[in-house]
């Protein structure tokens, strides 16, 4: 089942007590089309079989609590981990952050942007769900303001997200990045109207606006990397991976 073959660890320079890992789609109980380790328990897939790749997921990564599951809406919407949820509902946010030890932040994405954030001295961590919704209304302007560091302190990573090649857009998403357009973020597509955004390079520019310099990963192609990765543009119908981050007592 899961072992540190099915998820992918960021290589980045977070202190010793950050801990973060991305699921991948392999290593779970889930049947096609969510085969087989999907973690979302809202896109149609048996819920049991959900909760059961979550139990997995929390024994074989040593999570040290329940990951703090997000009802993600493309909001710019932050909360802190351990918020009591009312009737076990999950709370309507894209992002989360936490200032508590062993207080797991989690999002999950099938092409949208995780961007995972931590301080450099390791009390404080946050998790972002960054699709081109959420960046271009600010969800990491957001998750910053709530996190409330230094941003020359901060280090982020960006996880998993569907490649420039093949995030095709029409003018709305490129006119929703007012400022934001250049040679890096946006190619033309070749048809009037029609963009290729890049997911990596908007995060990264907003990252660099903010003053957050020390930005790591990318370069995955949720779309491409069919063994690894779920894709909702590819497949529509399909399951969601995980990135989580979290901090321990120094």
């Amino acid at each position: 089942m899961l072992n540190n073959c099915n998820w992918i660890v960021p290589e980045w320079p977070a202190p010793f007590n950050v801990k973060a890992l991305t699921t991948t789609r392999r290593g779970g109980y889930s049947l096609a089309p969510y085969d087989s380790f999907n973690l979302a328990i809202d896109k149609g897939d048996d819920p049991q079989t959900v909760l059961a790749n979550r139990e997995l997921l929390k024994a074989k990564a040593n999570l040290p609590s329940e990951p703090f599951w997000l009802k993600q809406v493309h909001s710019t919407a932050v909360v802190e981990a351990g918020t009591p949820l009312k009737d076990a509902i999950e709370i309507e946010a894209d992002a989360a952050v936490a200032f508590q030890p062993n207080q797991v932040c989690v999002v999950m994405s099938g092409d949208c942007l995780p961007i995972i954030l931590c301080n450099q001295t390791g009390t404080c961590v946050g998790a972002v769900h960054a699709g081109w919704k959420g960046l271009a209304a600010g969800v990491i302007e957001a998750a910053l303001k709530k996190l409330d560091c230094d941003p020359a302190t901060l280090l982020a990573w960006l996880g998993p997200a569907i490649g420039p090649e093949k995030f095709e857009v029409k003018e709305d998403v490129f006119l929703a990045f007012n400022g934001y357009q250049s040679a890096k973020t946006f190619r033309p597509a070749g048809n009037k109207g029609v963009w290729f955004a890049n997911l990596y390079e908007l995060a990264k520019e907003r990252l660099k606006r903010l003053g957050v310099t020390g930005v790591f990963g990318g370069g995955f192609c949720t779309y491409q990397d069919t063994e690894r990765f779920y894709s909702f543009r590819r497949s529509k119908i399909t399951g969601r991976m995980a990135t989580l981050i979290w901090f321990t007592s120094p």
